[in-house]
């Protein structure tokens, strides 16, 4: 094949520029983990100015319906990828997303804010964030969980920026106005780094790459048809199905765990979510690669093993320093199955259906996203407290350890090979 360039450099040079403005499109996606920043102001507009009595429940709900959205948009969009192109799909998502943002600005009840923040954003957020990981996938078949860890590491490491830009914006613009803010800023900025985006041409390999062969000596692709037939894939699902329960309990609760449990002070409460939101980037690059040097499942068991740590010393010990701690290594494997999960469906599935392949895998998260913070809601109302979501999500990380050792694993099926 003839020598390709990216940016006047080898593609194998050039393929790290578009891995960097994947990271960045994700930071603007991203903003969503910076929701619990939000939530008290909201609260207060909704219940001060306008006289609605609402609830944290309902508060919360954006949240859920944003990233259900966004993982049921997932698959969906991923034929348009192929056929709109990396560029053009990123675009289109990326003013969904900003629109959201901005019709959020101008709502005056919740009902509403679920409608154009929750739907229209978590669509459009849905739509761009497989490009930047199907551009990793496809550049970087050598490197595939590093890559593809970076690409969204942007996504999780967005809170650190985005939460305090959000509480110093608010603070002197009220929460609506941050709100268009944001949208206006995603827009401009989504379609700029979406220009460059495209994907190698057809049989392109690394030089000195060999594709590793399946026990038969050949190449292991699958279709999205035939990986729904297996085992590994339900492995995997359900894996990353508890992985981001138990991460989105946590970013959805994080400031009130610390404040109501652990005696954080409300002002340090917004800078640890910011903190934390570092573990959630670079949770994704670190368990990506852990992916490339060991295995998907091995590394899933790892994240596991420290999930169920963390909560159970956060159920068992509340304060600070334990806080602190638990709530990083949470956040940071949340981030890691952001990287996991589509490594291994590479690894296990190939490439040839990627994007509808992860697509569906990508629901788990949309199922986890409503289901974490709905039983964190749901517990708190029950109990009066935090403690008891720790303590289930103990026993899921159990679970988890278990299926992956059993599930995910390669599967020997001829019927696999496309």
């Amino acid at each position: 094949m003839e020598n390709i360039t990216l940016f006047k450099l080898p593609a194998e040079k050039g393929r790290w520029v578009l891995v960097v403005l994947g990271l960045l499109i994700n930071l603007c996606l991203g903003s969503i983990y910076s929701w619990s920043v939000f939530v008290n102001p909201l609260m207060d507009y909704f219940t001060n100015t306008l006289g609605h009595d609402v609830s944290a429940n309902e508060i919360l709900m954006p949240f859920s319906v944003f990233l259900a959205c966004f993982a049921i948009a997932m698959p969906l969009a991923g034929k348009y990828i192929e056929e709109w192109g990396p560029r053009n799909t990123a675009i289109v998502g990326g003013i969904l997303t900003g629109t959201g943002w901005i019709l959020a600005s101008m709502t005056d009840s919740v009902g509403m804010l679920y409608i154009v923040y929750g739907i229209i954003g978590g669509i459009g957020v849905g739509i761009a964030y497989g490009v930047p990981v199907a551009v990793a996938a496809r550049w970087f078949p050598d490197r595939r969980g590093l890559a593809v860890g970076l690409a969204v590491l942007g996504f999780g490491f967005s809170a650190f920026l985005t939460a305090n830009a959000a509480d110093f914006l608010i603070k002197d613009f009220g929460v609506m106005n941050t709100f268009r803010i944001f949208g206006i800023a995603f827009i401009f900025l989504i379609v700029l780094f979406a220009l460059p985006l495209r994907f190698p041409p057809s049989g392109w390999m690394p030089p000195g790459y060999v594709p590793p062969l399946d026990k038969d000596g050949e190449y292991c692709e699958c279709t999205r048809d035939n990986m729904l037939k297996t085992k590994t894939f339900y492995g995997l699902f359900i894996c990353y199905f508890i992985g981001c329960t138990a991460g989105l309990m946590a970013i959805s609760i994080a400031k009130p765990v610390g404040t109501e449990m652990a005696g954080v002070a409300p002002a340090l409460g917004t800078l640890l979510v910011g903190f934390f939101a570092i573990f959630n980037g670079f949770g994704r690059p670190f368990f990506g690669s852990l992916s490339d040097r060991l295995n998907p499942s091995n590394t899933a068991i790892i994240s596991f093993v420290l999930i169920a740590v963390a909560s159970f010393a956060i159920w068992f010990l509340p304060s600070v320093p334990v806080y602190i701690v638990s709530f990083a290594l949470l956040w940071g494997c949340l981030g890691g199955w952001l990287a996991i999960a589509p490594a291994a469906t590479g690894r296990f599935f190939g490439t040839c259906d990627y994007p509808r392949c992860y697509g569906v895998v990508f629901l788990a998260y949309g199922a986890g996203a409503l289901a974490g913070p709905q039983i964190a809601g749901f517990i708190k109302t029950t109990t009066g407290g935090y403690a008891d979501v720790f303590l289930l999500v103990t026993v899921l990380s159990l679970i988890g350890i278990a299926i992956a050792g059993l599930f995910m694993k390669p599967q020997k099926n001829d019927s696999l090979k496309k």
